[in-house]
C-alpha cells in the first residue's frame, strides 16, 4: 500500500502568536508515513495584522511544501542503491566531525586567542612585505565635484578646487553643500581611478599619460560640469601605500593568527593525549 499523507489543518485564530509550553500537548498538523509535522515546528511566518484566511493559506502552503520534501526524501531511500547510501552516510559523518572541530575551534579562538592587532604590527609586516602589495589598478587622492551648468559664481568653485589653504576648503565645503549634486573631497584616501571614471562618466584610455599631465580637470555634459583636483596618484604594478593596504594587512595578521592558534590548539590537545595514553599506533 502506497504510503498516505495525512493534513490535518487547524481552524485557529492566528491574529497573535501562539506559543506551547512544555506541559501542553503538541498539536499534529500532518503526517508522511511516521514522520509528523507538529505546529510548534512551523516557523513564525504568519505577521501581525495579517487575516485568518491568509494566515491558514501560510500555513497550508508551509505544510504541503514539507510534505513534499519528506516524500522525496522516502522516496530517494526506497530506490537509492547500497552502495550510495554508503557513501551518503560517510559524506555526512565527515561533515558532522568538520564542523563540530569547527565550532570547538571557534570557541576556543573566542575564548583565548589575542585579536588585538597595534599599529606597531601592522607597519612591521608591510616593511617586511612590500613587495607583496603591488597595486593592479592606479590609484589617486582627490577632490571631486559634480556640478549643474546653471550653478552660480562657478568660476569661484574652480578656484577654490585648486587651492591647498584649509579655509578656502572650509568655504568650498559651504558653497558645494548649497548647489553640488556631489561633493567627495578624498584628500586623506586612496581611490581607484576605474572608481572615479564611474563618478566622472567619462572613459580615460590611458589613465597613467592622463595622471602624468594633469593636476586638475573639468569636463561638462549637457547637465553637469565635473570638477577634478589630484593630489596624489600611484600607478598600477608600483608597491601600494601603507594606507591603502592598511585593512588587508590586518586581516593578513588575523588569519596567521588563527592558523597558528588552530596549530597549537591541535598539538596540545595531540601531546595530552599522548601523556594519558589516551590512543594508541599499532
Amino acid at each position: 500500500m502506497n504510503r498516505i499523507v495525512i493534513f490535518t489543518l487547524i481552524i485557529l485564530n492566528v491574529s497573535g502568536c501562539i506559543q506551547f509550553k512544555k506541559n501542553e500537548k503538541r498539536i499534529p498538523v500532518a503526517k508522511v508515513s511516521d514522520v509528523v509535522l507538529y505546529y510548534d515546528q512551523i516557523p513564525g511566518l504568519i505577521l501581525q495584522g495579517t487575516s485568518e484566511s491568509d494566515s491558514i493559506a501560510i500555513i497550508r502552503n508551509y505544510i504541503n511544501k514539507w510534505a513534499k520534501k519528506e516524500l522525496v526524501l522516502r522516496k530517494a531511500e526506497d530506490n537509492l542503491s547500497p552502495e550510495l547510501k554508503s557513501q551518503i552516510e560517510k559524506q555526512i559523518d565527515e561533515t558532522k566531525t568538520d564542523l563540530v572541530i569547527y565550532q570547538y575551534q571557534r570557541q576556543m579562538m573566542l575564548e583565548k586567542m589575542d585579536t588585538l592587532i597595534t599599529e606597531e604590527e601592522i607597519e612591521s609586516y608591510y616593511a617586511a612585505n612590500k613587495n607583496s602589495f603591488i597595486l593592479s589598478s592606479n590609484i589617486v587622492k582627490t577632490l571631486f565635484i559634480k556640478l549643474p551648468l546653471e550653478t552660480p559664481n562657478i568660476y569661484r568653485i574652480k578656484l577654490l578646487s585648486r587651492s591647498n589653504n584649509q579655509t578656502d576648503l572650509q568655504e568650498l565645503e559651504s558653497i558645494c553643500f548649497q548647489f553640488a549634486e556631489k561633493f567627495d573631497d578624498f584628500g586623506e584616501n586612496w581611490i581607484t581611478m576605474d572608481g572615479l571614471m564611474v563618478e566622472l562618466q567619462k572613459e580615460i584610455e590611458n589613465q597613467e599619460s592622463f595622471l602624468r599631465r594633469y593636476t586638475y580637470y573639468e569636463t561638462t555634459d549637457s547637465v553637469y560640469i565635473y570638477l577634478l583636483t589630484i593630489r596624489d596618484y600611484k600607478l598600477r604594478s608600483s608597491i601600494a601605500p601603507y594606507e591603502y593596504v592598511k585593512e588587508d594587512i590586518k586581516r593578513i595578521i588575523l588569519n596567521n593568527r588563527r592558523f597558528e592558534f588552530i596549530k597549537s590548539l591541535e598539538n596540545g590537545i595531540y601531546n595530552e593525549a599522548l601523556k594519558k595514553n589516551s590512543f594508541k599506533i599499532y
